[in-house]
């Protein structure tokens, strides 16, 4: 079975999906974060036969549920009704920390350069473009490794 992974963020929504066997997690894409979204996950289900989705569970270090959950709960409430499908939570603790640890890092062009790239920790940050499909896939993986 195939499975679809989602790091829900209140701008960005990351996706991922499983191969057919369930057992790997690959980034797929990134989406707004706004009215056509679950229509566009229920249509990517469909376009690629998702038979369950994996959507990050957000708390804090103290397990407790933090700002964003509320939203992302009634996210999956809302793609469960849309697509059928069964929904499932999974800890996305540090997932976007670790997606950043695998992302290709820009080329930084040195000093002396006149060029400045945005910077994390002293280095040059990752590319942004996928970081949250990349989350999503390391949430997904977590998830299957489980089942």
């Amino acid at each position: 079975m195939r499975y679809l992974g989602i790091d829900y963020g209140i701008k960005r929504v990351g996706i991922a999906l499983s191969d057919e066997g369930g057992r790997l997690a690959f980034p797929k894409t990134v989406l707004p974060n706004d009215k056509a979204l679950v229509p566009a996950i229920t249509a990517l289900c469909v376009q690629e036969n998702v038979g369950a989705i994996v959507v990050g569970e957000s708390r804090d270090f103290g397990g407790r549920e933090n700002t964003i959950a509320p939203k992302a709960r009634a996210f999956a409430d809302a793609l469960e009704k849309a697509t059928g499908l069964p929904i499932h939570f999974e800890q996305e603790y540090w997932s976007s920390e670790e997606a950043v640890r695998f992302q290709p890092r820009r080329p930084d062009p040195g000093r002396g350069s006149g060029l400045r790239l945005p910077r994390r920790a002293g280095r040059p940050m990752a590319n942004n473009d996928m970081l949250d499909a990349s989350a999503a896939a390391i949430i997904l993986q977590r998830y299957l490794e489980k089942i």
